[in-house]
């Protein structure tokens, strides 16, 4: 004989209430994707995929329209700030949890944290009147005369230093991001078990070994999904490089001339489409950074699941 339990009102009602939240999230998701087919559409049958991706003419007067001057823009300003924060990030993740003392890992903590609050908008005003000057009188000089000499690498530090390039626009980026990789490693650091670290110093490993075969494999997951979360905050971050990346729609061999990205473009150039080729054009460039956004995340939550499948076998 079975017994059937009555349900709760309750529950029912609970139960209800979350699965339309989560049923919301697919809703629009899918539709922001429907809006973005839909106004992209004109600039989709007219240019296509491989077109619209391939080419480098940028031109509102003539009505011809390509993608890859800001895929370029795009691609080399989140890979540069990857490149220069996640190092850092790791580096004071480490610090405040293996290093410095409990009087200094608050302030620390909190200043993090507080990067992370401040808006877009003023870094871009820091960056256009503080660092862009910093870089074109002082370190961009510097790297021309050091780096700029070497064969091969010197050609990404030809030209004239202005401060408004790529190079300015990654180092921004960098130092926006820092706060999302920081915070998370540390946070990942912290939850390995003190019996392992504390039975690889009873071993003799010293503090640097800790770190290194204990802390940063047992908490690699959870630094990779901070770098993910950085990645993403760097694909889509706008008002701070506007200021600082110029708006030239040119591929450029150097990383002190100004470029152009998806959300650059999109900001600057909304307001200024008058007619409907145009403007389908910067749908078509919300649409391909939709794409790009969704494959990193998708790849990346693959890798994630894989580590885990392999960290519990």
């Amino acid at each position: 004989m079975t017994i059937r339990l009555k349900k709760n009102p309750v529950d029912i009602i609970f139960s209800s209430i979350t699965a339309i939240a989560s049923v919301s999230v697919l809703l629009l998701i899918l539709g922001i994707l429907y809006v973005l087919i839909l106004e992209s559409y004109p600039s989709i049958e007219k240019f296509g995929f491989l077109r619209f991706i391939t080419s480098t003419d940028w031109n509102p007067v003539k009505g011809s329209f390509g993608a890859a001057t800001n895929l370029f823009g795009t691609a080399i300003t989140t890979v540069l700030s990857i490149l220069i924060a996640v190092p850092v990030a790791i580096g004071i993740a480490i610090f405040v949890t293996e290093i410095a003392p409990n009087f200094l890992k608050g302030p620390i903590g909190a200043a993090i944290e507080l990067l992370a609050a401040i808006p877009s908008i003023i870094y871009g005003m820091w960056g256009l009147f503080t660092l862009a000057p910093i870089m074109a009188n002082y370190i961009e000089p510097a790297l021309q005369k050091s780096i700029g000499s070497l064969p091969l690498v010197g050609v990404l530090f030809e030209g004239t230093p202005m401060g408004i390039d790529l190079l300015t626009a990654s180092v921004i980026l960098s130092i926006m991001i820092i706060p999302f990789t920081a915070s998370i490693s540390r946070d990942a650091f912290n939850l390995t078990p003190a019996v392992i670290k504390e039975s690889a110093y009873a071993l003799g490993a010293t503090k640097r070994e800790v770190v290194k075969d204990i802390v940063i494999p047992y908490s690699k997951v959870g630094v990779f999904g901070g770098v993910v979360l950085s990645l993403g905050r760097a694909l889509g971050e706008t008002m701070a490089v506007a200021f600082v990346l110029g708006n030239n729609h040119q591929i450029t061999k150097s990383l002190f001339d100004a470029a152009a990205t998806i959300t650059v473009t999109l900001a600057n150039e909304f307001t200024e489409a008058d007619t409907d080729i145009y403007l389908s054009s910067l749908f078509y460039l919300a649409l391909l950074l939709f794409v790009m956004s969704f494959i990193i995340l998708a790849l990346a939550k693959f890798f994630i699941l894989k580590t885990e499948k392999g960290i519990k076998q």
